[in-house]
């Protein structure tokens, strides 16, 4: 009999082990799905595309690097990339940096129809996007013609450089306000009376109060930005055909083309814009660091 109780209680033993071991494991188990989703969108491809930059002609080269650096072509579409993608995202992050000031100012009924709007206006991007630019800005757009008869513009060209800037600013303006919506609440109105009532101006606020509070995120912000608009392809390929000299351009027709097919050179411009986001990254992450030590 006493055999017996003490089997049933190591029995008991056992089990109460192994449901602690499975409730302490239990939070790992939830992330096995996200893992093999994250491996197979965002490691393999990865892993793929390193390894077939390195491939030439079936054989092991840097080729394909040393391809890139020698043509002019494909080093224009970097500056034409990197001059879109600062240029909008630091004017996207001002605008939005005005837009989210006056939005704390507004009761809170039009606050929230506002940021309903910039939420949905965010989502608003790609070939949908182009295309009501094409209709308002194009050559024969409603508001160019309006300008026109009014001799505010003669000849802007919405297929430029400056025509996709603006294009690129309009979406860049509702994801910037929506990531600098919640920092704006650091900036507290009592911060602002007591550096009125000690004769500070507006201007001397901002520049030793609030830009030092806002900076973390105004740097994080902008590096999303950046990101955002580098790797945009959809919008500027629907509006130009693909005519226009932009990194995602050239990477999309090195693999899909009609008569020029190098999927491994395509890959090697994609490592190059990897490490160039990871290298801007490092940078931004170093300045916040700085600025959140004072330093």
């Amino acid at each position: 009999m006493n055999t017996k109780v003490i089997k049933q209680e190591q029995e008991n033993i056992t089990k109460q082990s192994l449901l602690s071991t499975l409730a302490t494991y239990k939070p790992a188990l939830w992330l096995i799905p996200f893992a093999l989703f994250f491996y197979l969108f965002q490691i393999a491809p990865m892993v793929w595309v390193f390894i077939n930059s390195f491939i030439y002609e079936e054989e092991w080269s840097i080729e394909n690097y040393q391809e890139i650096f020698d043509s002019a072509f494909i080093l224009q579409s970097f500056h034409n990339s990197l001059w879109i993608s600062f240029w909008s995202s630091l004017v996207g992050l001002i605008l939005a940096g005005l837009l989210v000031s006056s939005l704390r100012h507004l009761n809170s009924r039009i606050k929230e129809a506002m940021i309903a709007f910039t939420n949905m206006s965010s989502n608003f991007a790609g070939v949908p996007l182009a295309f009501a630019f094409i209709i308002i800005l194009g050559t024969n757009g409603a508001v160019t013609l309006l300008l026109q008869k009014w001799g505010l513009i003669e000849d802007f060209n919405l297929y430029s450089s400056w025509g996709l800037l603006t294009l690129y600013i309009y979406f860049q303006i509702p994801l910037g306000a929506l990531l600098l919506y919640p920092a704006f609440d650091a900036l507290k109105k009592d911060a602002y009376e007591a550096a009125a009532l000690l004769g500070a101006s507006p201007f001397q606020y901002w520049v030793k109060i609030g830009f030092p509070i806002l900076s973390p995120a105004l740097l994080g912000t902008f590096i999303i930005l950046f990101a955002n608009a580098i790797g945009a392809y959809a919008s500027v390929y629907a509006l130009t055909s693909g005519n226009y000299n932009m990194v995602t351009i050239r990477i999309a027709s090195l693999v899909s083309g009609d008569l020029f097919l190098e999927p491994n050179l395509a890959a090697a411009i994609s490592v190059l814009l990897m490490l160039l986001l990871a290298f801007i990254t490092a940078i931004n992450q170093w300045l916040i660091a700085r600025s959140y030590h004072g330093k």
